[in-house]
């Protein structure tokens, strides 16, 4: 086990890079499945969940090659099946939510795939009925054995398939997607994802011999094709860690510069971390972040109520984030209501940032009411335990803030999303080291 000991309350100052997006990896490295060709994928983070992937398809017997930092070349000409029966199979693609997602491309290229209960973080319920609903639309037979935990479809032949998905599931609609795509005939897929990163997974395809059409849109249509071939394809800065970085910048008073974010691709983040009174300046492809030595002030609605910030699917802002937003909120001016309603779990670390002086009034598991402290009282250093990886950047952010030294444990959370975070920290001048425990 390891641990992270903060010296906060320091302003830091210089720029930071985002890691490639962890989200859009689990889904881009599930789809060489999807050809015996080869796929080079760049920009890959260097962490915990893509790293366990990584070694599923090495265990499948898919050729992993890496190129250089960051970037993977990847042949999937020799898949052992044999695999997906295994006992070591049970074990390891329990551990990783993203491995809901190999299901798709193993069910379309070779008739069947199988997934044990995936694991990941403990933030509430997360159903997969979307997932195998429209596998089975497209023709798959479904088995659930309530003993070991284990899912299973099968096909001989994929038929393409009008469906209107039940709710609009990332993961859920990436993995119907690939299936599709070597399905024959004709798949829509109404009330789809949208979000930027199943948008990279779809032309990423399209660029192997897909044809994905209404990519953006809640309505894909999707003519499924033969085979595919091999590609290249460069993995989006990480949206979760560019809003971790602003919720540092404004939380520790410091001139932060975070570079390429990719602006087309944030949607609303930057005016949700604006209404709580944050300035975000746009140069070139960067985001310059002032000290914000006199604080923020969280906007009202124009009736004068209190603001409430939620998550809501693309183009709606992200449920990942709010976790950030809770915590900056603590030392705005002002009051917000945060609402997370995709998750029951996600809320409950709030117990640790009342302990470190925050003023939070948990409604019910979904909501938070936020009386911001204004920097007249600083947050206090705590010992603290990591329950998921948001919400263990979050108190990972107000440690930094707060006056005297702070230790986090359970820090594996963190590394499951965040790339050599205390080396990127230090460099912009965090005192935080990770210790053995």
């Amino acid at each position: 086990m390891e641990s992270f000991v903060i010296e906060g309350g320091h302003a830091l100052k210089g720029s930071i890079t985002p890691q490639g997006a962890k989200n859009e990896a689990l889904q881009i490295l599930c789809a060489v499945l999807l050809t015996s060709e080869v796929i080079d994928i760049h920009n890959i983070p260097d962490i915990v969940d893509v790293n366990k992937l990584i070694e599923l398809l090495r265990n499948f017997g898919v050729k992993v090659e890496k190129i250089s930092k960051g970037s993977y070349r990847f042949q999937a000409d020799t898949v052992n099946l044999d695999y997906l029966t295994s006992d070591q199979f049970k074990i390891d693609g329990k551990g990783l939510r993203g491995s809901i997602m190999l299901v798709g491309p193993l069910l379309a290229r070779y008739g069947k795939g199988s997934i044990p209960r995936p694991g990941g973080d403990k933030i509430g319920r997360r159903r997969l009925d979307t997932h195998f609903e429209g596998l089975i639309k497209l023709g798959a037979s479904f088995n659930y054995n309530k003993e070991d935990y284990f899912y299973s479809v099968e096909a001989k032949k994929l038929i393409g398939s009008d469906m209107l998905l039940d709710e609009a599931s990332v993961t859920g609609t990436a993995n119907i997607v690939m299936a599709a795509v070597l399905a024959e005939g004709t798949t829509t897929i109404y009330n789809a994802a949208c979000e930027p990163y199943l948008q990279q997974l779809c032309l990423m395809l399209n660029r192997m011999g897909a044809s994905i059409t209404g990519i953006g849109s809640n309505l894909l249509k999707i003519e499924g094709v033969k085979q595919l071939g091999g590609t290249q394809h460069t993995l989006l800065p990480d949206m979760i860690e560019i809003g971790s970085w602003i919720g540092l910048a404004a939380m520790t008073q410091s001139e932060i510069t975070i570079k390429n974010v990719r602006w087309e691709y944030l949607g609303q983040m930057p005016s949700v971390f604006r209404k709580l009174g944050i300035s975000i300046e746009k140069k070139g492809d960067d985001i310059f972040i002032p000290a914000h030595t006199n604080g923020y002030e969280i906007q009202s609605y124009i009736d004068g109520s209190i603001l409430t910030i939620s998550d809501a699917p693309w183009p709606g802002f992200t449920p990942d984030l709010l976790s950030i937003i809770l915590v900056v909120a603590t030392q705005a001016r002002g009051s917000v209501l945060v609402h997370q309603k995709m998750f029951e779990s996600r809320l409950f670390f709030v117990d640790k940032l009342i302990d470190m002086g925050a003023k939070i009034i948990l409604c019910d598991p979904h909501r938070a009411s936020v009386i911001g402290n204004d920097f007249e009282s600083n947050l206090s250093a705590a010992t603290l335990t990591s329950p998921d990886i948001r919400a263990g950047v979050s108190l990972l952010i107000a440690a930094l803030s707060a006056k005297g030294t702070s230790t986090i444990h359970n820090i594996e959370q963190i590394d499951r999303g965040y790339e050599d975070i205390e080396n990127r920290l230090q460099k912009i001048g965090a005192k935080i080291k990770r210790i053995k425990t």
